[in-house]
């Protein structure tokens, strides 16, 4: 169950026509009907800072009558399968070039698993819905950008994931995508796996053995890499510029600073996707939900954010190019 809406009133009657042609056209799926997405959709689709820079489309149910066949804060399937058709659907017109960028609203993983889903978030369903080889989560903000090795798996389980390939995989696609992001010539941090990145195998062996040879790898291709450095240090580095990005080994380790931070400002981007994809840097909030007190700053962050990336890609769209560019 899905519904798309656009929203082309409310536009102001100072801005010249030209310039309303010229927004991006980005979709907003409202993610779990049973959390705080569709609200937070509706209030950022409706701000005059979205509205200056885009053209905003709902996805999925958001209308009184619509979210009424949910209940607020109640995991169901019904719920995981709404918020995963407005996704297909989304990821659908963005490939058909309808729209050019999806921001979306926070989905629950047990209504997804529910409803026979097998995707633990949206990462993951991105990349398969998009035939994406290589994908990866950054969570963006002014002052962190924090791009993850490996995202929702248990700790237990990060040594055994973080290849030496897997850790080359993610700082080449890191440094492929930060130029789209402002950063031409991007440098990168890596954080170690174990405390004091492993103080030379006396507290893990993964530190040498894996996250060097993976650095030193991408430096010889000419990326612009350091690492590994304690966890501890490595984020402050960034905040005081030593950094434009840091690889975090885990979900938690790279989330707590972004989230310390910025949280309600920062956003979270998949990298790697042949579409823009952005979306909140927080989960459903069923606790709140449908009570009115649902902050939608991060939304908006997300919707100005795709929009400004999809400026970028229709300005180099429609760039004259070379003759022999077209040879």
């Amino acid at each position: 169950m899905w519904q798309r809406q656009l929203h082309l009133r409310e536009v102001s009657d100072a801005m010249p026509r030209a310039a309303m042609q010229e927004r991006p056209r980005i979709a907003i799926t409202v993610g779990d009907p049973a959390g705080i997405g569709p609200e937070i959709a509706i209030a950022a689709a409706g701000s005059r800072e979205v509205r200056a820079v885009c053209e905003p489309v709902l996805y999925g149910p958001h209308s009184p009558e619509a979210l009424a066949a949910f209940s607020a804060g109640v995991v169901s399937a019904e719920a995981g399968q709404a918020s995963y058709d407005a996704i297909v659907a989304a990821v659908r017109d963005a490939q058909a070039g309808v729209v050019h960028g999806i921001a979306t609203g926070p989905v629950h993983k047990e209504a997804f698993a529910a409803c026979g889903l097998p995707w633990k978030g949206h990462t993951d369903l991105l990349g398969h819905l998009t035939g994406s080889r290589q994908v990866a989560m950054m969570f963006y903000s002014e002052p962190l950008r924090v791009v993850l090795a490996t995202v929702h798996v248990p700790l237990s389980d990060v040594p055994r994931l973080l290849t030496q390939t897997l850790l080359e995989d993610v700082i080449t696609l890191t440094a492929r995508s930060l130029p789209d992001f402002g950063y031409a010539a991007p440098r990168v941090g890596l954080a170690g796996l174990n405390p004091h990145a492993g103080e030379h195998g006396l507290m893990g062996h993964e530190d040498d053995a894996v996250l060097r040879p993976a650095v030193e790898a991408c430096r010889a291709r000419g990326i612009d890499v350091q690492g590994p450095f304690p966890g501890d240090t490595v984020f402050l580095k960034a905040t005081r510029g030593a950094f434009d990005v840091v690889v975090a080994c885990y979900h938690d380790q790279g989330l707590i600073p972004v989230k310390l931070l910025a949280f309600g400002q920062s956003v979270n981007v998949t990298l790697g996707l042949p579409i823009i994809r952005t979306s909140v840097d927080h989960g459903t909030a069923f606790d709140i939900a449908r009570q009115g007190t649902a902050d939608a700053s991060s939304m908006v962050s997300a919707i100005t954010l795709a929009a400004r990336l999809a400026k970028g890609r229709m300005a180099t769209d429609s760039a004259p190019r070379h003759t022999s560019e077209l040879s």
